[in-house]
């Protein structure tokens, strides 16, 4: 669990950067681990927890993060996400979710978000969508430990809903939330199973974050070259995503 930890120091780093948590290669790493899969949720939702909040400070002290604008957004979310945490599933769907929530996250990594000349022209949205999108994000998070971000921010961006510079604070704030929100429900439905995650081979994750997390708001991301490891992360999710679909196929049909 010690190399474990290493990899989640490192992208805590990388992730925190940029104003994300990291869930989904959190959740794609304790896949490959073995874990029992019904800790894999709350245990890569405490790590996106850890690693957001310094970021949501940082972006709320710096005048980036638009409170009012992003209440729509959390309004619906947390309630989603709880229930998210807390619906009651078998493995062989949650596989099926995770894995293509993974595919898609993979994906939106890898492609090269080309903005329009005009993209920080933002457009009205209606306080309906951003409800909806909310609830949607909010509901995947939950279920999966994945905190939204990855799929808010290529939606803010390419509706051009928010300008650039808002939408890491925003995608901070939306993870922060979901994160809190699934973690309550996934505990509350584990019960004493919950009690697992306290095991001290696994506290190391949490810590190894809290220092990359920390590590990463404050070298930012005018050091980090974003691409490349967008990329790779978009990569590595992508083969995840593949092997766990593919594993998910083979169980069902025999």
């Amino acid at each position: 669990m010690f190399i474990t930890g290493v990899i989640f120091a490192a992208v805590a780093v990388l992730y925190s950067a940029v104003g994300f948590g990291g869930g989904s290669t959190y959740t794609a790493i304790l896949i490959e681990t073995g874990m029992h899969w019904q800790l894999i949720p709350p245990l890569s939702l405490t790590c996106n927890l850890i690693v957001v909040s310094g970021g949501v400070y940082h972006f709320y002290r710096s005048g980036h993060l638009d409170i009012r604008f992003a209440m729509p957004f959390i309004f619906a979310s947390v309630p989603a996400a709880f229930l998210g945490g807390y619906l009651r599933i078998n493995e062989s769907l949650f596989m099926l979710i995770l894995g293509a929530a993974l595919l898609i996250a993979g994906v939106l990594l890898l492609a090269d978000r080309k903005l329009a000349p005009d993209a920080d022209k933002v457009k009205e949205s209606s306080t309906g969508t951003r409800l909806f999108i909310g609830m949607a994000l909010g509901g995947l998070a939950g279920v999966t430990g994945i905190g939204g971000g990855i799929y808010l921010a290529p939606i803010l961006h390419l509706g051009r809903l928010a300008e650039t510079r808002s939408v890491a604070a925003l995608c901070s704030l939306f993870i922060l939330v979901n994160s809190a929100a699934g973690l309550a429900g996934q505990l509350l439905k584990l019960g004493k199973t919950s009690e697992q995650l306290l095991d001290t081979s696994l506290l190391i994750l949490p810590a190894a974050v809290l220092i990359g997390g920390q590590i990463g708001s404050r070298v930012g991301s005018r050091w980090l070259p974003a691409k490349p490891i967008r990329r790779l992360t978009g990569a590595v999710i992508l083969l995840v995503a593949i092997r766990l679909l593919v594993k998910l196929s083979q169980n069902l049909n025999t």
